[in-house]
């Protein structure tokens, strides 16, 4: 526990050019004795760590000092090696700088974790698109990907339904969602409203132009990516939940009804439900996005569900249930 704390030491003030005795302790979750013990045990240990004494000192490395990565596990090399995702990093124009960083971080690693790099390779594989479905990758993306990387500004062409749309946008990140590419950017000569909206999606694929303007904008540092997307993403499920279902649920569609429909929605649908009845079955009442949709979600869970309301969903389902017994019934 105590090497691991070392090691994390040592590459905090390799970032920075000093820190102070309390900013270590945050970083490291220990008291500020703890650093000062450390720091003691790292210079014995032949590591330069220099303490700048009074109100503004505080510890740094002297003499250009730079460890190799020879603190690293086995356990901990081989999850390195786990961060890269290969077919995104190809898709973004950026194969040959990952191939690169790997080359040099197994370079500083010690002999016996060399081998890290096949081992995660050999035993995980992200594959990000969806069943089914043939990855396209957009032709922009490398573009796209450039200025987000450079902070730059881009003018493009969008096309919004039937129509396309230029905007000036500040690429702040990429989201890749089941295969399919996204762009958060901010458009700063779009009014937003609510003013909240400052930052919005786009479709990659749906870019026809992308020219970047060579200037630099400077980020928000309060911008966060995944908490950025995961907002957007739970919004834009319930934006397309425009009616309402009333069912009543065996136990065993109870349990399948998650997976069949909107799982967040489902999930809220079932702890709000009444008790079960003597049958142990419950009624709830669930957000869907139109009855043609439910009516496709609903046939999945059989004879485990019955529509209530609206009457045009019953109907739709007792007329398929019909056909299907007329279909199975001939010899």
């Amino acid at each position: 526990m105590r090497a691991a704390r070392l090691i994390k030491m040592v590459l905090l003030l390799q970032a920075k050019p000093s820190m102070t005795a309390a900013e270590l302790a945050r970083e490291l979750e220990v008291s500020e004795r703890t650093v000062t013990r450390d720091a003691q045990a790292l210079s014995e240990a032949g590591v330069p760590v220099y303490a700048d004494r009074g109100r503004l000192g505080g510890y740094r490395l002297i003499g250009g000092y730079r460890t190799r990565l020879t603190g690293l596990a086995r356990g901990e090399a081989e999850a390195l090696f786990l961060s890269g995702l290969p077919g995104a990093l190809r898709e973004m124009g950026l194969e040959d700088e990952a191939s690169a960083a790997r080359l040099k971080v197994s370079a500083a690693l010690l002999p016996s974790l060399r081998d890290a790099s096949q081992n995660a390779a050999q035993r995980f594989h992200l594959d990000a698109p969806g069943w089914y479905k043939e990855p396209e990758t957009p032709a922009l993306l490398p573009d796209l990907a450039e200025a987000v990387w450079d902070d730059l500004r881009v003018s493009a062409g969008y096309r919004r339904r039937e129509s396309e749309v230029e905007r000036e946008l500040e690429p702040y990140g990429l989201v890749l969602k089941a295969g399919v590419w996204y762009l958060c950017a901010r458009a700063p000569g779009v009014a937003q409203e609510p003013a909240a909206e400052e930052f919005r999606v786009y479709r990659i694929d749906r870019f026809t132009s992308v020219t970047p303007s060579g200037e630099r904008f400077e980020r928000d540092d309060q911008f966060d990516l995944p908490a950025f997307w995961e907002e957007r993403a739970a919004q834009f499920a319930r934006s397309i939940l425009h009616t309402e279902a009333v069912l009543r649920l065996s136990p065993a569609g109870a349990r399948m009804l998650p997976h069949a429909l909107d799982a967040a929605a489902a999930r809220e649908a079932l702890d709000a439900a009444e008790r079960p009845d003597e049958q142990g079955r419950i009624t709830v009442t669930l957000p869907v996005e139109s009855e043609q949709v439910a009516h496709t979600q609903l046939l999945g869970l059989g004879a485990e569900v019955e529509v209530l309301e609206p009457r045009l969903l019953r109907e739709q389902l007792a007329a398929t249930a019909e056909r299907m017994r007329a279909l199975y019934a001939r010899p």
